[in-house]
């Protein structure tokens, strides 16, 4: 391919490479992308599967790749238990509290951080990501004492207070960059039209947000829903328990007999479920491509 017709095509909007690309490629292509999808879905599958098979099935040798005969018994064994309603409810209050407290605290000091020149400005920021270098196992002991110090051990607040110390520093650095790409014009422009500073932020600069604080509460959903060790340390009472405990507590109790695999693996689908209906809510809104072409025109 000439220069002549490289600059033609790059004109065009085609890309040269896409052009050389023979059909055969795109189709290997293709069948990786449908293989490494199938390697990555399968263990998700298999548990979803394995979930509605009775034990003595899974027991048997022979996997069975389709839930034929499959039931509910093993998720009602594991509802009936006694002990899942509390650990989840335990679990939804820390992930509230924790994605609330987080956006509201990440959100103040990008903006801060983003349309505002001060004194510290470039320290604040430096330490923000110095903070996430910062091992979690070196703090553990630190925690504990402070949190028995105040009497927060064994409590929801005591364990939201350290998810929200552990998430907000990544999320400020990741709320920076969207409020940084916001462009300052938007306002300015709303502002000659009539509309104060805060009537311009709330009304044009806050929507174009929305990706970035659905990204951002996302993240700090997960955070707080899969953390494991912060809340061994912190949550020893049996009764006040997140779901990761309580999962590998109801695994542990298996181990005491025989392990009721199906009953494991419907115990882990229940887990996994709440964030798989969070994400699948928002992922409509996490786009960054709201802002494109904001300013044209």
């Amino acid at each position: 391919m000439t220069t002549t017709e490289t600059r033609l095509l790059r004109t065009q909007g085609v890309a040269p490479t896409a052009q050389r690309r023979s059909p055969i490629a795109k189709i290997l292509l293709g069948v990786l992308g449908v293989v490494v999808a199938l390697v990555w879905v399968f263990p998700v599958y298999w548990m979803l599967n394995s979930a509605f098979l009775p034990d003595a099935v899974l027991q048997s040798g022979r996997p069975q790749f389709l839930p034929v005969g499959g039931s509910l018994d093993n998720f009602r064994a594991v509802i009936t238990g006694g002990t899942f309603l509390p650990a989840l409810g335990v679990s939804v209050a820390v992930a509230l509290i924790t994605v609330i407290c987080c956006l509201i605290f990440a959100f103040l000091a990008a903006l801060a951080i983003s349309r505002f020149r001060f004194r510290g400005r470039k320290s604040f920021v430096i330490a923000v990501l110095l903070i996430q270098m910062l091992p979690a196992e070196g703090l553990f002991i630190a925690q504990y004492k402070l949190m028995g110090s105040v009497g927060l051990l064994n409590s929801v607040i005591g364990v939201s207070i350290l998810y929200i110390a552990a998430v907000v520093p990544f999320t400020i650095w990741m709320l920076r960059g969207f409020v940084a790409g916001i462009p300052v014009e938007l306002e300015e422009a709303a502002m000659v039209d009539g509309l104060s500073r805060t009537q311009a932020f709330l009304r044009i600069t806050f929507p174009l947000l929305a990706p970035g604080l659905v990204a951002s509460g996302v993240y700090a959903f997960l955070q707080a829903w899969n953390e494991f060790t912060v809340a061994l340390v912190i949550l020893q009472d049996g009764s006040t328990q997140t779901l990761p405990l309580w999962l590998r507590g109801f695994i542990q109790q298996s181990s005491s007999r025989a392990i009721d695999w199906g009953e494991v693996m419907a115990a882990s689908t229940l887990v996994a479920l709440p964030v798989i209906i969070f994400f699948l809510v928002v992922q409509g809104r996490m786009t960054s491509g709201l802002v494109s072409g904001a300013v044209k025109g």
